[in-house]
C-alpha cells in the first residue's frame, strides 16, 4: 500500500528532471552523429572501415549510468517503508491562533505587556500539545499568515517569538480579516475538532467580525476570543520608547478592552470568551475549552525502515558493469556471437 511507504527527504526526486535532460541531450547527440557520418559516405562501407566500432556499446553503457543516477538519487531520497503500525491511535485537534499585533497591544495593563503576556500564554499551551495542529495568523489593520497549520512545535514557537506590531505597517483592527483567513486554514480531514483562537483587544476598526465568526461557525469551526486588557484602559507606549502615544490634539491615547464586542464575536463563532487578566485562570479556560472538542482519530506508522541500501548497490553494480563494457569491441572476445556488436 502507498500509505505504508514514503521518502525521508523527497526533493532530492526533483533531480529525476535531470536524468531525462541527459536522456534526451544525448538522443539527439545521437542521431546528429549518424547524419555527419552519412555525409562522409555509405554506411556499410564506413562499418568495414572501422571494423572495431560498436555501434551499441556506447548506447548501453548510457544506459547503465543513467540508471545507476537514478538509482542514486532515489536512494539520497531514502525510501522507507512502514515496519509496523502502531496499536494507539492519534488524537488531536487544529487550531488556528489569530494574534493581534497592533500598536494598543503594547498597553501595559498586563504584565508586562499585552502582546508579551499573549505570547507566553501560547506558548505555553503549544508545549502542552501532543498530537495536535497549530497555525499562526497576525493582524491589525491587515491579516497575514505567519505559519501555516503544522505539528512543527519547534517553528511555531520560534514564529510566535518573532511576532511584533512592526511586522504590520498598516495600523488597525481587521479581525474580521483575521477570522476570514483562519477559515482556510485547515486540512481537509474531517471528525477532528477545529479552533480559531483571537487574542485581542477587542477594538476592531474595521467591522464584519460577527459575520465572520458566524461564517466560521457554519464550516465547522468554533471561535474563542482571548480579551486581552482592562476595560479601564491604558496609555499605549510609543515605539520609541519615549513615553505614550497621543493623538493629533496632543492628548494620551488610552487602550480599553472592548469585552461586550468580543463576548459577542464568540458568541457568533460558537465558542467562548476568556478574559486574560494578570494571573493563570485564562490558561486553565482555554485548555478546558478545547479539551471539549471533539478529537479525530488517525492511525499512526511507526518504525519505518529505510531501504536505501538496494539502491546504493544496485547503483554500484551498474556501474562496475559500465566499466567492464569497452566502447569498442574487444579482438579477444571477437569470436564470440555475444560480443560481435
Amino acid at each position: 500500500m502507498l500509505e505504508n511507504f514514503r521518502f525521508e527527504s523527497p526533493e532530492y526526486l526533483w533531480w529525476l528532471i535531470a536524468v531525462a535532460v541527459l536522456a534526451l541531450v544525448r538522443f539527439i547527440t545521437y542521431f546528429n552523429q549518424r547524419k555527419r557520418l552519412k555525409k562522409f559516405g555509405d554506411p556499410e562501407l564506413l562499418k568495414q572501415l572501422m571494423p572495431d566500432v560498436s555501434r551499441w556499446r556506447p548506447l548501453i553503457k548510457f544506459c547503465l549510468l543513467e540508471l545507476a543516477l537514478v538509482f542514486i538519487i532515489i536512494m539520497l531520497a531514502r525510501p522507507q517503508e512502514a515496519g509496523s503500525i502502531s496499536s494507539e491511535e492519534r488524537k488531536g485537534i487544529e487550531t488556528v491562533i489569530c494574534m493581534d499585533v497592533s500598536n494598543s497591544m503594547l498597553a501595559q495593563d498586563v504584565s508586562p505587556d499585552r502582546l508579551t503576556r499573549a505570547k507566553m500564554m501560547i506558548e505555553n499551551m503549544i508545549e502542552r500539545f501532543s498530537n495536535d495542529k497549530i497555525g499562526i495568523i497576525v493582524f491589525a489593520g491587515d491579516a497575514f499568515l505567519q505559519m501555516p497549520i503544522t505539528s512543527d512545535y519547534v517553528s511555531a514557537k520560534m514564529f510566535l517569538n518573532s511576532i511584533d506590531p512592526s511586522m504590520i505597517r498598516n495600523q488597525g483592527t481587521d479581525i474580521a480579516a483575521a477570522i476570514s483567513m483562519a477559515n482556510q486554514c485547515f486540512t481537509q480531514q474531517e471528525e477532528v475538532g477545529k479552533a480559531i483562537i483571537v487574542i485581542t483587544d477587542g477594538e476592531d476598526h474595521e467591522g464584519g467580525a460577527l459575520e465572520a465568526a458566524k461564517g466560521a461557525k457554519e464550516s465547522g469551526r468554533s471561535v474563542y476570543v482571548m480579551g486581552i486588557g482592562s476595560t479601564k484602559g491604558s496609555p499605549i507606549p510609543s515605539p520609541d520608547g519615549r513615553g505614550f502615544m497621543t493623538d493629533n490634539h496632543g492628548e494620551t491615547v488610552m487602550s480599553r478592552l472592548n469585552d461586550q464586542m468580543c463576548r459577542d464575536i464568540a458568541q457568533a463563532g460558537g465558542g467562548a470568551f476568556i478574559h486574560v487578566e494578570n494571573n493563570s485562570s485564562a490558561q486553565r479556560q482555554l485548555e478546558e475549552e478545547l479539551d471539549q472538542l471533539q478529537k479525530g482519530e488517525t492511525t499512526i506508522y511507526s518504525d519505518f525502515e529505510d531501504h536505501f541500501q538496494i539502491f546504493g548497490i544496485a547503483a554500484l553494480l551498474l556501474i562496475i558493469l559500465e566499466i567492464c563494457i569497452l566502447d569498442r569491441k574487444n579482438p579477444l572476445l571477437k569470436n564470440v556471437k555475444l560480443f560481435k556488436k
